[in-house]
């Protein structure tokens, strides 16, 4: 038995779609620092030491003396060996004056003041030690140091941006079809058949 028959083939449509991707590029300039440091402030103060040498006794015992103070001097030696010649002739005179007591003060008078007392050996330092005098006074340093504070100067850079937007493109990669077949389909009329 011949039974019509329709076949259809179809295809469906295809989309095609190409992206391209944005790009974005983001570049950061360094920012720009100056910094400046002043030097700090430095002062130094002396006071120098003072060094005082006092030999004057030296030159006393050297006999290297002022004129003032070589009359003192010869002033009070005089007047010393004054009174020591005023006690030698009382004395003797009191001596005399006993003479009644026994003795011979005339005889031991002359003998002592013939002859003179021997003088004796001795070694001397001229100058005497110690007899130059030192007083040092240390010097003093004053040192004073001031520090500055750095000088810090910053200014930000912006950023640099460059935008390239994405797109997206559509198009028909393969259109829709519909293909009808008919089979076995027969036109018949009186006496008359047809395959169509």
């Amino acid at each position: 038995m011949r039974l019509p028959q329709v076949r259809m083939q179809s295809q469906l449509a295809q989309i095609s779609i190409h992206t391209q991707n944005a790009h974005q590029e983001i570049k950061q300039p360094k920012a720009t620092q100056e910094i400046q440091q002043p030097s700090a402030d430095f002062s130094i103060r002396t006071r120098p030491g003072k060094l005082t040498i006092d030999q004057s006794k030296a030159w006393y015992d050297m006999g290297l003396k002022s004129p003032l103070v070589s009359r003192n001097d010869w002033a009070r030696e005089g007047y010393q060996n004054f009174m020591e010649a005023i006690a030698k002739r009382r004395r003797e005179g009191d001596e005399l004056m006993k003479i009644e007591n026994g003795g011979n003060p005339l005889i031991a008078q002359a003998t002592r003041n013939a002859h003179k007392d021997p003088k004796m050996v001795n070694i001397k330092f001229i100058p005497s030690v110690f007899s130059v005098k030192t007083d040092y006074q240390p010097a003093e340093v004053d040192i004073r140091i001031e520090p500055n504070q750095p000088i810090i100067r910053h200014t930000t850079n912006k950023p640099i941006m460059t935008y390239t937007p994405g797109r997206v493109t559509t198009g028909i990669k393969q259109e829709q079809d519909l293909v009808i077949d008919f089979d076995n389909l027969y036109y018949r009329s009186f006496g008359f058949e047809m395959l169509i």
